[in-house]
């Protein structure tokens, strides 16, 4: 770009800056020198550097200066010095001592601590009223100009690195108001060769920034002079409004199941352990229902109409050809209120409201899970929590395969395999992993398989393929962002959201 180019692209701010800048090179001098306020400077500066004409040079120091005790304690003298004169070697009480000292009582109470550390009073207590004396050691601190008053007489403000009295300076530091370190930042600017020429030019006359309709209305429009727009130069960048970048996922695996003729789910974060669990035949002596592994809310719940179908299920294994689990079933453990374990409640819920007419039918959820863990890289107590289900009397592990392998490929996995697993309301059941294609092997994802007769029958009212899946979707989306530690995906760091690339699977 030519320097006459340049010029008519100048700014009025820029122009008012630029003939000041030969001789003044700090921010002060320049906002004196140009008459304008430190944020009209600020932003012509920057302007000015981007366009090749100066650099800018920040430097910060930091400058240790004494609050408003630190101002008081230099005038009247440290509240520990006046305290032990106050003292002499008999035992005075308290109030006394306070009333004399005309301290406060949070003072005197630091000075009392402060001293004992520095053996300068002996304290006794007589029916519960501290009783205090001065000691030799204490006699010597009053005589003797101490570290902490020489460092009150220097001189203030002072560099940080200027203080050679450390020891003093980090005390201070722990007492309220006596010493506070600020930051001091320093603009300067260095003009490049652009900007030496460019400074000792004729900037022209006055130039208009914008045309106005008044202009327009009286054609005044026709003799300004109008400043030219350089389009391609930087400019600061402007973060939009966008979704977190979670939702954004969320979004896309709903779009997903959409698209494959699935209808969503959704219910209560709030369960009852009906649902969460009976329903699902897990036994209620299982692990899983402990304290440590589920939160437990007060209250009772109340309980469907088929729960005694459940409860028969689990004591003797109904009418589904099953023993259940031989154990008297507890209405009291069922009725217990808890934040859901698992999306797989809503599949629960959702199979209870079907008749034989409305099969075959498709469902899926995508929604938060609770579970009572230890907070690490690769665990959180709360996460999200990818569910489907297929009620069908065709259905089998074939279709089961066929719809996780056509979901993984459409997150960017190209490989999907089942081994054999356990859970107490699937079987078959089966652990799904898919094959990293950065890091060359396969990950675990989540659990699947066929619904067993004793979640089915009590629920669907007659026997029927289920084949459900539930996937961890956290672990799913984090290696899109390169996310290795799960806490990440869900720490709300603005910078991090603003940066994050969007989601285009």
């Amino acid at each position: 770009m030519d320097i006459e180019s340049l010029i008519a692209k100048l700014h009025p701010l820029e122009r008012q800056v630029l003939p000041v800048l030969k001789e003044n090179k700090t921010l002060s001098a320049i906002c004196k020198a140009s008459k304008l306020q430190e944020i009209e400077v600020i932003r012509s500066l920057q302007w000015l550097e981007n366009k090749g004409v100066l650099k800018i040079n920040t430097s910060v120091t930091k400058e240790v200066n004494l609050d408003k005790n630190g101002l008081f304690y230099k005038k009247e003298g440290l509240p520990e010095k006046i305290f032990l004169g106050v003292l002499d070697n008999e035992f005075k009480g308290l109030n006394v001592i306070t009333k004399k000292s005309k301290l406060s009582r949070e003072e005197v109470n630091a000075c009392i601590g402060l001293l004992k550390k520095r053996n300068a009073i002996d304290v006794t207590k007589k029916e519960d009223i501290l009783h205090i004396k001065i000691t030799k050691e204490g006699e010597k601190i009053l005589g003797e100009k101490s570290p902490e008053e020489e460092f009150l007489e220097m001189k203030f403000p002072m560099k940080l690195e200027d203080i050679k009295d450390q020891k003093t300076f980090g005390e201070f530091k722990k007492r309220k108001e006596l010493i506070k370190v600020d930051e001091i930042k320093k603009v300067s600017i260095e003009l490049t060769e652009l900007g030496l020429d460019l400074s000792s030019r004729d900037l022209g006359g006055e130039v208009v920034n914008r045309l106005t309709s008044g202009m327009l209305k009286d054609g005044s429009w026709k003799d300004k002079n109008f400043r030219s727009y350089d389009v391609e130069i930087n400019v600061p960048s402007i973060n939009r409004g966008k979704k977190h970048f979670v939702n954004e996922a969320v979004k896309y695996i709903r779009s997903i199941w959409l698209e494959m003729g699935f209808q969503e789910m959704s219910g209560n974060y709030v369960q009852s352990a009906f649902w969460d669990l009976d329903a699902l035949f897990v036994p209620q002596d299982h692990p899983a229902r402990e304290m440590q592994d589920t939160f437990y809310l007060n209250g009772k719940a109340e309980l469907p109409g088929l729960w005694e179908k459940v409860k028969d299920v689990h004591e003797t294994g109904g009418d589904t050809g099953s023993k259940g689990w031989g154990y008297k079933f507890s209405e009291d453990e069922t009725r217990k209120v808890l934040l859901r374990t698992h999306t797989t409640v809503l599949s629960a819920q959702t199979i209870s409201q079907l008749k034989k007419e409305d099969l075959p039918a498709k469902f899926f959820a995508i929604g938060k899970v609770f579970r009572n863990e230890a907070l690490d890289w690769k665990h959180l107590f709360e996460f999200n929590q990818v569910e489907g289900i297929v009620i069908d009397p065709n259905a089998n592990l074939k279709h089961l395969k066929g719809y996780l392998t056509q979901f993984y490929k459409k997150m960017g996995f190209t490989k999907v395999r089942m081994r054999p697993a356990h859970f107490p309301y699937t079987e078959p059941s089966l652990e799904v992993d898919v094959f990293h294609p950065v890091r060359k092997e396969w990950i675990e994802l989540g659990g699947a398989g066929i619904f067993r007769p004793e979640v089915v029958k009590p629920l669907l009212g007659f026997d029927c393929p289920v084949i459900a899946w539930g996937q961890g979707m956290g672990r799913i989306i984090s290696e899109y962002w390169k996310i290795t530690d799960i806490r990440d995906l869900y720490k709300n760091d603005l910078k991090q959201i603003r940066e994050m690339k969007t989601w285009l699977r």
